[in-house]
């Protein structure tokens, strides 16, 4: 019924990678890269504690018009296009909704999110709210979103338009495959071309934060060791071959 585009997916070891450096660190190192900012605005985090990176599937609504869209929900299941976008889920992939920061509609229920759950979804990042808000709550899956709703998703003024074309979530340019990193700052879009890169500058920040977190613990000068000064380096080379050894 609808021709949904394909999305490539980067290996594990870089999706696990991103989702350790957390959004702060790769947002900071994006912007040194010319993204001046990732941050899907609006999306708060209603999973406390996870961490989450995949690739995207995307989701676009557009204002609903009655005669492309009836006040039927089950008249032609399949012209639910929510639907397809959950069809083409795989295991640790993140579906970002471009719901127009709509507090009304809830765009995926129950079932929907327990169908994304049993494929092994990983978070659904929504510029908008969903509905059964106790059950989807209990399913182990990642909620970035403006909120919840007891309106099912075409109830009010919303239609789905269209799956796996680039969005404009919470005000960030998404594209289909692009990388969504997310935890309880929120979440951000890393844009494919920057994801190995990013990953090797995260790291390695990572690195020297885990270093300067501890001296500073122990009264270590701010200004020495954050940001890390560069007569400090040293000092952080040695630390670092340490943990190496260990």
């Amino acid at each position: 019924m609808f021709d949904i585009p394909t999305i490539n997916r980067p290996a594990k070891t870089l999706l696990d990678g991103l989702a350790g450096i957390g959004t702060a660190t790769a947002s900071s190192e994006l912007y040194k890269m010319g993204i001046r900012n990732p941050f899907i605005a609006g999306a708060v985090p209603h999973s406390r504690g996870k961490a989450i990176a995949g690739p995207a599937l995307t989701l676009q609504f557009m204002p609903k018009r009655e005669d492309l869209y009836g006040d039927d929900e089950y008249a032609d299941r399949e012209k639910q296009l929510h639907r397809h976008a959950l069809y083409h889920v795989e295991a640790g992939d993140v579906v970002v909704v471009d719901a127009r920061g709509d507090m009304q509609s809830g765009i995926f229920g129950e079932m929907m999110l327990t169908y994304f759950a049993g494929k092994g979804g990983a978070g659904m990042v929504i510029d908008g709210v969903i509905r059964d808000a106790a059950k989807a709550f209990a399913l182990d899956i990642g909620y970035w979103m403006r909120g919840t709703s007891p309106n099912f998703h075409t109830q009010t003024t919303l239609m789905p338009h269209a799956v796996n074309v680039p969005i404009a979530c919470g005000g960030t340019y998404v594209r289909p495959g692009d990388i969504i990193v997310a935890d309880d700052d929120g979440a951000i879009c890393v844009p494919i071309a920057y994801a190995e890169r990013l990953l090797e500058a995260g790291s390695h920040h990572a690195e020297w934060e885990d270093f300067s977190r501890i001296m500073l613990s122990k009264g270590g000068d701010l200004r020495r060791y954050y940001p890390l000064a560069q007569d400090a380096e040293a000092e952080y080379l040695a630390w670092k071959a340490e943990q190496q050894h260990d």
